[in-house]
């Protein structure tokens, strides 16, 4: 506070600070004032001592603050709570840090792999594995042994992996421009070409490490097998009849199990492998119904693109032809009848999905019908096996 004193330092009784008040408030202006002496304002001077300690005293309240909201659990930008900031002193929220989340996944695509491999659908490889354990059958004159059964059975689980893995490496492009196949692993960018290239390794060493449990004739055999797995999917660039390439790679499979069963190779594995070709013919002819039209926009050659509205001609004669051949099969082993009756049966079957095929048939309707060879495939081993029993 500044004092304003006089000379003397001492003020009379009805004096103020400026003199004595006149009896009329108006004579003031006309007084003469005295001329005061203004002595110097006083300052203090605080020690750094003491500033230093006052800093670290408010320093102390502040930690002490912090700590008790901590221990509290109250929110510092809460303005309803006692001991939180006011609403008018709220300390605005820092927005986290962006997360890079473009990076690689480090984890397994385990539903990934599964689908790229068709792992809920083994049509493949039952339609795969039938005509082997036919040749099985034919060349052992009854029901096969449990090794080569074991053998072929997890072969063909893995090659027919490896041939889908192949397919959607090669058809990448085209799968994504058909409605059916645009959600593949692959197609759809789930998984990258690497990626399956390492699921293509990780089938073909297994498969690989199976052929050293057979004899050497399979072993040279087995290099064809992985060739024709590889060349079909690019046939359908070339090829009216793609199937056929299909047919080979499916029916080398009765070639090395004849020489896994025999050792060698004679007329009746050629007339098992040549069935099994018509039959692969027939059978994905009515599988490729379900992308006619995508394959007519994309330009992918087809079996069903190539036969137009005669289909039904062209399967109708292929199965023919193939119940001609594993008839004739069958005399050259000398198989008893119940064999012949399930063939019977079988070709009652082929002319009812013959006339299906003179029809409308739908993309789901097709893949039934594709589908229901399965259950041909087993009738026929059924059929083998009984006709040796009997």
């Amino acid at each position: 506070m500044v004092v304003v004193a006089s000379e003397d330092g001492t003020r009379k009784t009805g004096e103020s600070a400026m003199g004595a008040i006149p009896a009329k408030a108006s004579a003031r202006l006309n007084q003469e004032h005295p001329v005061h002496v203004v002595s110097a304002i006083p300052t203090r001077k605080i020690p750094m001592e003491a500033r230093h300690q006052a800093v670290l005293y408010r320093r102390w309240i502040t930690r002490c603050t912090t700590v008790l909201y901590r221990k509290r659990g109250t929110d510092h930008n809460s303005g309803n709570k006692l001991t939180a900031i006011p609403s008018w002193a709220k300390v605005p929220t820092m927005p986290d840090a962006p997360t890079d989340n473009s990076g690689p996944s480090t984890s397994v695509p385990w539903k990934s792999w599964l689908r790229l491999i068709r792992f809920r659908n083994q049509t493949g490889t039952a339609l795969l594995l039938l005509p082997t354990c036919w040749a099985l059958v034919l060349a052992e004159r009854g029901f096969p042994s449990l090794r080569l059964l074991t053998i072929f059975v997890a072969g063909s689980f893995l090659m027919r992996s490896a041939g889908v893995v192949l397919n959607d490496l090669a058809d990448q492009s085209f799968d994504r421009r058909v409605a059916r196949t645009k959600t593949r692993p692959l197609a759809s960018g789930e998984l990258t070409r690497r990626q399956a290239f390492v699921v293509l390794a990780a089938l073909l060493l297994p498969a690989a490490g199976l052929l050293w449990l057979l004899n050497p004739l399979t072993l040279w055999l087995s290099p064809i097998a992985l060739l024709l797995a590889a060349l079909y999917p690019f046939s359908k660039r070339v090829l009216h009849i793609p199937q056929a390439m299909l047919g080979l790679a499916f029916g080398w499979g009765t070639i090395m199990a004849w020489a896994a069963a025999r050792g060698t190779l004679d007329r009746t594995a050629g007339t098992v492998f040549a069935a099994t070709i018509v039959w692969a013919i027939a059978y994905d002819t009515i599988y490729a119904i379900q992308d006619l039209e995508d394959d007519r926009r994309i330009g992918v050659k087809s079996s069903a693109l190539f036969f137009g509205s005669s289909i039904w001609i062209a399967v109708g004669l292929m199965l023919g032809v193939m119940l001609v051949l594993l008839v004739a099969a069958g005399l050259q082993t000398g198989i008893g009848w119940p064999y012949f009756l399930m063939l019977g049966a079988v070709s009652v079957f082929f002319a009812m999905q013959t006339g299906t095929l003179r029809g409308v048939v739908t993309p789901s309707q097709a893949f039934r019908m594709f589908q229901a060879h399965v259950w041909v495939g087993l009738a026929i081993f059924v059929g083998l096996i009984a006709g040796f029993l009997a």
